[in-house]
């Protein structure tokens, strides 16, 4: 350990040499500052510290003398990412969801869980590497708190959220551990004591998982959320609900959730529905590229992009194609039928709720199969292109809509004086193409320039 400990101290070393408390000077790029506000060209960006100090037209924003002086000039410098969605208790491979492909005769969930936690700080690093500066896990087992603060301790993360198990509806056995992520909950007298569980943790939320199966009486199950959300709210700590289906959605907003953690899928949003969200101030999360990932890896029919294979986790890769080896027995007779996700609904929802003004985050769902922690959010911002968002809309989405999921908007989400200097540099115009946030030339966590491949490969020499 005392030898990982140095090569991971040398390498961060190496990594933030920037920042010996000088200040830094972005000069000459385009700034898209995440308000939705016109491109500002050839522009100074002045980092004092950890935090942006200045941002303006070069022409009349000076650099102080001794200042560090980075050229910018054809690039384009975008707030730091932020996927406002993903599941760091899930690795984005085959084998890490067996509640919904039981492959544990193959892989125990044991040995999956603990594969996990050894990547863990290269996972961090693979979010770096893909731009995201910050991410909300949205529920998972206590260990995430852990997560939380390795990556306080480290340069090579990004900033995170999380929140604790998620009360659920229903709780599947087949992800029972002595830390399981999932808990039933009964009664609003169990849904309390447990948010005050979790509360001691001091999670950045509570997360409701509002699963509709066969039999269930969603009004009783609200009964136990509204209770949820009065406790959670009582400690002034948000609430985020799993619920896909409108009229599951529309209840858990008039109970009180605070952000919905999916798309609305099954019917389209009426305007009832749209003036709710606005009404109650709620962010809505899009997480449409995780179907996706399900229908890629289940039908054998993966396509990974550039960025995905460069910064994607290359054991989880390597499981997609072990389902087409595995013998027929061992795989539910639907598993190879899976039909492509349709979205059609999804999206006429988005764009609906986009030009409604209703706050709009972008969130991966990562660490489902086949959705990869780090590069699965650009996927994500593909697809919101697809609905039909502009590329501006897109951007605004993932980072100052993130920043409202974290809570943190004061802080993070646009590129403005004060703010912690958390950005992308961009070698293209991602208003172009938004696949052009792919197109990474440095990112800055607090301050600190850092080369995308530096960071992912300091974390692999460290492991």
């Amino acid at each position: 350990m005392r030898a990982v400990l140095a090569v991971l101290f040398t390498a961060l070393s190496a990594l933030a040499s920037d920042a010996d408390g000088r200040i830094t000077a972005l000069v000459g790029g385009t700034v898209i500052d995440g308000t939705g506000a016109e491109p500002l060209p050839d522009a100074l960006v002045l980092i004092d510290g950890t935090r942006i100090a200045a941002v303006g037209p070069r022409s009349t924003t000076a650099a102080p003398g001794g200042a560090r002086v980075i050229d910018t000039r054809g690039k384009w410098i975008i707030p730091g990412l932020i996927d406002a969605h993903i599941h760091f208790f899930q690795s984005g491979g085959l084998y890490t969801r067996p509640d919904i492909i039981d492959l544990r005769g193959v892989r125990s969930y044991a040995d999956e869980s603990a594969s996990i936690r050894r990547r863990l700080p290269v996972t961090l690093a693979r979010y770096l590497a893909s731009g995201v500066t910050s991410v909300v896990d949205v529920g998972g087992p206590y260990s995430n708190f852990a997560v939380r603060a390795l990556a306080r301790r480290t340069l090579l993360a990004p900033r995170v959220a999380v929140a604790g198990p998620l009360l659920g509806t229903y709780a599947p056995e087949e992800l029972e551990s002595e830390d399981p992520p999932v808990i039933r909950v009964a009664s609003p007298e169990a849904a309390r004591a447990l948010v005050r569980r979790e509360l001691a943790y001091k999670p950045d939320l509570v997360k409701l998982w509002l699963v509709e199966r066969l039999g269930l009486d969603l009004a009783a199950e609200l009964d136990w959320a509204r209770a949820a959300i009065e406790e959670s709210h009582a400690a002034g700590v948000r609430v985020v609900a799993h619920a896909t289906q409108r009229e599951t959605a529309r209840a858990a907003v008039l109970a009180g959730v605070d952000v919905l953690a999916h798309s609305v899928q099954d019917r389209r949003v009426d305007d009832a529905f749209v003036a709710l969200l606005k009404a109650r101030n709620v962010v809505y999360t899009t997480t449409f590229a995780v179907a996706e990932g399900y229908h890629e890896v289940l039908s054998q029919s993966v396509e990974l992009s550039d960025i995905e294979r460069r910064l994607g986790d290359p054991e989880a890769i390597a499981s997609f194609a072990e389902l087409g080896a595995l013998p027929f027995g061992k795989v539910p007779f639907w598993v190879r039928l899976q039909p492509p996700p349709n979205q059609r609904v999804a999206f006429a929802n988005l764009r609906r709720l986009q030009a409604a003004g209703v706050a709009i985050a972008a969130g991966s769902d990562a660490g489902n199969i086949g959705t990869l922690h780090g590069p699965a959010l650009h996927r994500e911002l593909e697809l919101m292109a697809e609905a039909g968002l502009a590329p501006m809309e897109i951007i605004v989405a993932a980072t100052h809509g993130g920043a409202r999921v974290m809570g943190r908007e004061s802080e993070l989400g646009t590129i403005e004086a004060g703010k912690l200097a958390d950005l992308v540099v961009l070698d293209a115009d991602p208003l172009a193409d938004i696949r052009n946030t792919r197109r990474i030339y440095r990112v800055v966590k607090g301050g600190v320039v850092l080369d995308p491949e530096d960071v992912l490969a300091a974390a692999l020499k460290s492991q």
